[in-house]
């Protein structure tokens, strides 16, 4: 395996821990020697561990069978440390034992050579590894400076985004007061634009933040509340589409196990799917129930529901449906995508009944509480 044009051999530093000088000797020559790697040595675990303190290397090579700390101890040891846990360790041996070198390798080598070893299969396993190590390193420097530059560019286009956005409805509403008519339908040609931008920037951050979300701080919820707060912030825009929000609140609190913000988000983002797919004077209906071991809300549209195709891709990121917005609002592929995830992140289920034609029926479902 040739090295990676971004690798330079003589940049490799590898620690040899031997109680055995001769096998010291022996290895650091072999790998300065032939190889130009940096090598250091320690004779028993205690020094090893001291040794990593001062210098992490690339590589390890490690002796199973030491007095005192034997090679496995040691390997846990530095499994426990997150600085370390990603050093690719190679066990050598004399023993030839099969229960050992299992052992060894589920305690975290990558590795096993049995001695007295071959040099060139010694040097292959260990250029081998480093040439694995430095591909992983570069590959998590490039998702890293990816990930940095993308949270740059997408705060930053949302904050100019949601200015523009605020700017041209402002211009919109005065709509009266602009000189003609084709300056009122370059401001509405600004909004509309503004309006897709900004929904797919917010989307984009949502889905990465998914992505990268620690564990969630869950703890009941009241449905009925979070229906409620959900309904509040998109009755206008289903007014404006003359559209009939169906709710009656339930005579008894159903609870889930839930975080709130991300409940609200996934009501949010079904709600103002079945408003966007939704023809002009329908109607959508919303309601919650529970039975032994969940609590769900359920939200029914009659819009034009989806295809069998669409059932294949439905939760697949920038999928685009067969069903289009029916006012001309934005949509950009990532809703449900995100949906399901948050759901499932917090121990639910998402389903989801519908038909071409008959509209569409999602249903949350998540842990009840107090069970």
């Amino acid at each position: 395996m040739s090295l990676p044009d971004f690798v330079s051999v003589n940049k490799f530093t590898v620690l040899v821990v031997d109680d055995q000088p001769p096998n010291l000797r022996l290895v650091g020559d072999l790998l300065t020697g032939t190889m130009g790697y940096e090598v250091i040595v320690a004779s028993n675990g205690p020094q090893a561990l001291r040794r990593l303190e001062a210098r992490v290397p690339d590589l390890i090579l490690l002796d199973v069978l030491m007095p005192g700390m034997n090679g496995i101890e040691i390997c846990e040891r530095i499994r426990e440390k997150p600085e370390w846990c990603d050093i690719p360790i190679i066990f050598l041996s004399a023993a030839d034992d099969k229960t050992l070198i299992v052992r060894a390798l589920e305690t975290g080598g990558v590795d096993y050579v049995t001695k007295p070893f071959s040099r060139a299969e010694l040097l292959s396993r260990v250029r081998t590894h480093l040439t694995l190590k430095a591909a992983r390193d570069q590959l998590k420097a490039l998702a890293e400076d990816k990930d940095e530059l993308l949270g740059i560019l997408t705060h930053d286009l949302k904050n100019h985004l949601g200015g523009m956005q605020m700017s041209a409805q402002l211009l919109h509403d005065a709509g009266l007061h602009l000189p003609n008519d084709r300056s009122r339908r370059l401001v509405e040609n600004i909004l509309e634009s503004s309006t897709q931008m900004l929904a797919f920037v917010k989307e984009f951050l949502a889905n990465a933040a998914l992505e990268h979300q620690q564990e969630l701080q869950m703890y009941a919820v009241d449905l009925g509340d979070a229906v409620t707060l959900a309904m509040r912030q998109y009755h206008v825009a289903a007014e404006r589409k003359a559209l009939r929000l169906l709710w009656t609140p339930p005579a008894q609190t159903v609870a889930a196990i839930a975080e709130p913000v991300a409940l609200n988000q996934v009501l949010e983002n079904l709600l103002s799917n079945a408003i966007k797919f939704s023809p002009a004077g329908r109607a959508i209906s919303l309601s919650v129930s529970s039975d032994a071991e969940f609590a769900s809300v359920c939200i029914a549209d009659e819009g034009p529901g989806f295809t069998a195709e669409d059932h294949t891709k439905m939760f697949r990121r920038y999928a685009r449906l067969s069903a289009r917005p029916t006012g001309g609002e934005p949509s950009t592929g990532l809703g449900l995508s995100i949906v399901k995830k948050q759901v499932e992140a917090m121990l639910g289920k998402l389903t989801l009944e519908s038909t071409a034609g008959s509209g569409a029926v999602f249903t949350v479902r998540l842990p009840k509480a107090g069970i």
